[in-house]
C-alpha cells in the first residue's frame, strides 16, 4: 500500500466521524465553557492550554495568565506593540493573522485549490453572489490556518472601505490538515463571514471560516457574528454608512483557531516567490506585492 493511499485512510478515520457530530451544539458548548470566570476553573484551563501549547506570554501585554477573566480573554489576548514586525505600506499585501500558509496562487477561472487535487467554487464560497464571483474570477487567493496556539486576532493586509459583508450559515467541520485533504467543497461549506472592501488595487474579499469549537467570531465594527441564533443568509451594504479600515488596523477575532482566506481582482498583485504551502507567517508580514 503506498504511503498516500495510507494518508488518505488515516485522513477519513479521522473526519467521517464529524459528520454525525452535532457540531453546533458542540461549538455553543464550548463558547460557554470559555467564558465561565470561575477561577480555579479558569485558570486551570489557561494553564494547561499554555503547558500543552508552549504559548509564549512574553509577547503579550498581559503576561500573567491569572490576570486574565475568562479563557476567552486569555484566547483572545492583545500582545505587545513591538510583538511583531510591520511594514506599512499600500504597496504591499501583509499577513493578517499568525498561522500557516494553507495555500496561495491564482484562482483557476472560478476554481481555488482547497488541497491537492482538491478543488471547490469560488461562487459557493461567495454564497452565490454573480457580481462578486464575476469581480474574483481568475484573481488571487490565499488561504491562512490558525492553529489553537496562534495570536487570534485578524487585521487588515491593506487599507480599505468595507462596502458589504455576508453572514453565510453552514456546517462545522475542522480546518485542519486531515479535514483539508477529505471534505470536499470545505470552506465552502463551513459557516463564514464575508467581508468586502474597495481599495487601492480594486476590491479585496477577507473571510472569515468557522470550525468546530470555533465559538464566536467577531469583527470590529459589528461585534460578535456567531454564535447566532438566526442562521440565515445575511447581507449588509454598508454605502451609506462606510467602515474604513487602515492597513494593520484590527479587523477583528476569532475566539478558537480556524481560517482566513483572501481573494483580490486578477493581475493585481505577485505573491512573494520565497512563500510556501505549510509556512508559517506572522502578522504584518509581507505576503505579496502590488503590481
Amino acid at each position: 500500500m503506498s504511503n498516500s493511499i495510507q494518508i488518505r485512510m488515516l485522513d477519513a478515520i479521522k473526519v467521517w466521524p464529524l459528520y454525525c457530530l452535532p457540531k453546533h451544539a458542540l461549538s455553543r458548548l464550548i463558547y460557554r465553557l470559555t467564558r465561565i470566570e470561575f477561577t480555579p476553573w479558569k485558570n486551570s484551563l489557561i494553564n494547561t492550554f499554555i503547558f500543552f501549547y508552549k504559548i509564549d506570554m512574553k509577547q503579550a501585554i498581559d503576561q500573567k495568565a491569572d490576570n486574565y477573566a475568562s479563557f476567552n480573554a486569555f484566547f483572545t489576548r492583545r500582545l505587545k506593540p513591538n510583538a511583531r514586525s510591520w511594514n506599512k505600506d499600500n504597496e504591499l499585501i501583509l499577513s493578517p493573522v499568525d498561522g500557516f500558509i494553507s495555500q496561495m496562487g491564482n484562482i483557476n477561472n472560478s476554481q481555488l485549490i482547497q488541497a491537492k487535487g482538491k478543488d471547490y467554487s469560488l461562487a459557493t464560497l461567495l454564497a452565490n453572489d454573480s457580481e462578486m464571483t464575476k469581480q474574483f474570477k481568475n484573481g488571487s487567493f490565499t488561504t491562512l490556518y490558525l492553529s489553537p496556539r496562534d495570536y487570534h486576532r485578524i487585521h487588515m493586509p491593506v487599507t480599505g472601505k468595507l462596502i458589504k459583508s455576508v453572514y453565510v450559515p453552514g456546517d462545522l467541520f475542522p480546518v485542519n490538515t486531515a479535514s483539508v485533504r477529505t471534505v470536499d467543497q470545505l470552506f465552502a461549506r463551513n459557516e463564514r463571514f464575508i467581508s468586502i472592501f474597495e481599495t487601492e488595487l480594486g476590491l479585496m474579499a477577507q473571510i472569515m471560516v468557522g470550525a468546530i469549537f470555533v465559538g464566536s467570531m467577531e469583527t470590529v465594527w459589528l461585534g460578535q457574528i456567531t454564535p447566532t441564533k438566526c442562521r440565515e443568509l445575511t447581507i449588509k451594504e454598508y454605502a451609506a454608512d462606510p467602515v474604513k479600515l487602515n492597513q494593520a488596523d484590527e479587523f477583528g477575532h476569532f475566539n478558537m483557531g480556524s481560517t482566513v482566506i483572501l481573494l483580490f481582482e486578477k493581475d493585481k498583485l505577485n505573491w512573494l516567490t520565497n512563500l510556501n504551502e505549510n509556512d508559517p507567517i506572522q502578522v504584518g508580514q509581507v505576503l505579496a506585492n502590488v503590481i
